[in-house]
Order: C-alpha cells, then sequence, then structure tokens
C-alpha cells in the first residue's frame, strides 16, 4: 500500500523554472562581438536567400458589374446589371465628424524656460516697456508672464508679456512670501470695448473714443504686490545694487552682441 500523504508531490516542485536562453552572439566587452558580422551570415545560412524571390499572390477580385439575360424582341437579349446598388438617397450636407484627436488652444500644455522661475529679473524686449527691468511673478493659464517693475522703482505695472520677448538674467529675488491677489489672471487684463452705435441711434461722430483709464482697483492691486516685492529685495543682501540695477533701462553699445553677454 501507497500512502496517499507521501505520494503528494508540492506544486512549486512540479512548476518548471524558465531559464533565459544566452544568445551565440554575445557581448564580449567594450563592444567586441563574439562571432564577427561574417561569421553570423554563414551560421544563420543567410547565402540560401539571397537573390530568392517569392512571388506575390493575388486575390481574386470580386466583379463589380454582372451579365443578365434579358428576354423579349428588340431589347438586346442582355443587360449589365452592378453587383452592389448605388445609394437611392444622399443628402445635402455632409455631417460633422467628431475630431478627438485634435487639441484647442485650451488643451494645449503651457510650458516655460528652464531659466524663468519666480523672482527672476527679466529684461522687456518689446513693448511701451522695452530695455526695463522687472520682477517674474507667475505664470498665467494663456501662457503669458505676469511681471511688475516695481512701479515705484522703474514705473512698470503689474503686465503680461510673452515668454519670446524676455531675457532672464541670474539674479533672483525670493518672493516665495509673496501673496498674489486671486483676481491676478488673464480676465483681469482684458480691455473692455464698446460696441458701435447703430446707424438709427444717432451719428457715429458724437460718440468719442475715451483714454484708457486706470482703475482704483489696478492701483490697490499695484500697492498690495509692490509693498511686499520691495520688501522682498530689501531682504537680499545687496539690495542698494540691486535697486539700482532695476532702475537701470538696458541696451546695446556698439560692438556689443546679445549672444555673446551673459546676464
Amino acid at each position: 500500500m501507497v500512502d496517499k500523504k507521501a505520494a503528494k508531490v508540492p506544486v512549486e516542485a512540479t512548476k518548471k523554472v524558465h531559464k533565459p536562453g544566452k544568445p551565440r552572439n554575445y557581448d564580449l566587452g567594450n563592444g567586441v562581438l563574439r562571432f564577427s558580422r561574417t561569421k553570423m551570415f554563414h551560421k544563420k545560412a543567410l547565402y540560401k536567400f539571397i537573390g530568392k524571390k517569392v512571388k506575390a499572390t493575388k486575390k481574386p477580385q470580386k466583379p463589380h458589374v454582372i451579365e443578365k439575360p434579358i428576354g423579349g424582341d428588340k431589347n438586346g437579349g442582355k443587360r449589365f446589371v452592378l453587383v452592389k446598388k448605388r445609394k437611392a438617397y444622399y443628402p445635402t450636407q455632409d455631417k460633422i465628424k467628431p475630431r478627438p484627436a485634435r487639441k484647442y488652444f485650451s488643451q494645449h500644455k503651457r510650458s516655460i524656460r528652464n531659466s524663468i522661475t519666480p523672482g527672476t529679473v527679466l529684461i522687456l524686449l518689446a513693448g511701451s516697456h522695452k530695455g526695463k527691468r522687472v520682477v517674474f511673478l507667475k505664470q498665467l493659464y494663456s501662457g503669458l508672464l505676469l511681471v511688475t517693475g516695481p512701479f515705484g522703482i522703474n514705473a512698470c505695472p503689474i503686465r503680461r508679456i510673452s515668454q519670446r520677448y524676455v531675457i532672464a538674467t541670474s539674479t533672483k529675488i525670493d518672493v516665495s512670501g509673496v501673496e498674489l491677489p486671486e483676481n491676478l489672471n488673464d480676465e483681469y487684463f482684458a480691455r473692455k470695448r464698446e460696441k458701435r452705435a447703430k446707424k438709427e441711434e444717432g451719428d457715429i461722430f458724437q460718440s468719442k473714443k475715451e483714454g484708457y483709464k486706470v482703475s482704483e482697483d489696478r492701483k490697490s492691486d499695484q500697492k498690495k504686490v509692490d509693498t511686499q516685492v520691495l520688501a522682498a529685495i530689501k531682504k537680499h543682501p545687496d539690495h542698494k545694487v540691486l535697486l539700482a540695477y532695476l532702475s537701470a533701462m538696458w541696451g546695446l553699445r556698439s560692438s556689443q552682441y546679445p549672444h555673446r553677454l551673459k546676464f
């Protein structure tokens, strides 16, 4: 009699351990292979397949037209009929297909250069304030940079600018303690455009265009941000030099090239 308990074999012992095989032409070290290219050419017997061409098999094509016999005199005796009948109804307009693969501007990824971080001093290259040095605060949803002068130093207010028109310098200010108002977004800087009066309402030359006036809310937001940025500048060890650096305009002199300068 065979004992049933002794006859039982553990399941783990029955499983075969898979050992990955080693290739014949392995690396001996420093990029040197065991067999050369010509040796492997003969080992794989690739010379047997040189010059051999396999003819492509043509799939049988289904006929588009079938010949049908037609009864009656003077009918020709036959007709050619389409196998697949054409549509009886064609829509006047094509259906608009949804395109999920198309990414709209709202779904684009907002990237920024590695040299631009919060607190970096930037040089403006375009706009009415070009040549001024400003402090970078944050990146807005549209991808534009939010910067400030501060206004008390170089008369540059809080404004948006593209990173294409900016040079990032190595000078940085610690603005981690600066708390920006929540309303500083892209809608905050949008200009309000009034609709033109219709001909029935009156003459178009009666209403004159009013120039841009800074609102009181924007003035108060400017003071809140500038007081915090100025406090961060004063904490810098070289704050006197930094204040003079921010107030000075930047420009190129003769025989100076921007790609050779270190900012």
